[in-house]
């Protein structure tokens, strides 16, 4: 009988552990949203470190959790991204981001549900890829309806969409491997 008892800390320990490790890297995405090395950048965008952090999290979850874990990052990147002047200005008229990677992140653990795309490379840049382009083509919806300047915001929105599609997927494979290999390695021990 004491086998179980020493069994339960170290499944404990390691819950701990993996929710740290999460934690961690959504920080770390959340504080990479700003920076800009060279070659990071395309038509002054850059990687949307959240998105991908939220497609490579989202592979190996229910449909119900990724979506939340969506809702929430989109709110994270809010905080960090909207200036403060919009949101004091018209605080009930400001675009979101949680709506987009809340689609994001459901429609990812849909896909890996379906068994669609396999957890390699190629899929996951495509994922994020198409992602990227559902998450700001739904702020620019949302942009659209304030304005109410459709051709100018959707003219925007093309080159916004297409350039952080673009660079989210050239740069996902920096980030989802070593955490598809970080949760690999929990799911073994």
């Amino acid at each position: 009988m004491p086998l179980p008892q020493l069994s339960a800390p170290r499944s404990k320990s390691h819950q701990i552990l993996s929710c740290l490790v999460t934690l961690l890297s959504v920080l770390l995405c959340t504080l990479a949203l700003h920076t800009r090395f060279p070659g990071m950048t395309l038509m002054g965008l850059g990687p949307n470190w959240l998105l991908i952090w939220l497609v490579a999290w989202s592979l190996k979850r229910p449909v119900l959790i990724a979506t939340i874990a969506g809702v929430a990052v989109g709110f994270l990147q809010d905080a960090v991204t909207i200036p403060s002047q919009l949101a004091s200005l018209a605080p009930s008229l400001t675009p979101t981001h949680a709506i987009g990677m809340g689609i994001a992140g459901g429609l990812t653990a849909m896909l890996q549900k379906q068994r669609y795309m396999q957890e390699d490379f190629i899929s996951v840049a495509l994922i994020v890829f198409g992602m990227a382009v559902i998450s700001e083509t739904a702020l620019a919806i949302q942009l659209a309806l304030i304005v109410k300047n459709f051709a100018t915001v959707w003219t925007l929105q093309q080159r916004v969409a297409l350039g952080s599609a673009i660079l989210s997927s050239l740069w996902s494979p920096v980030l989802h491997f070593p955490m598809s290999r970080y949760w690999r390695s929990l799911e073994t021990n």
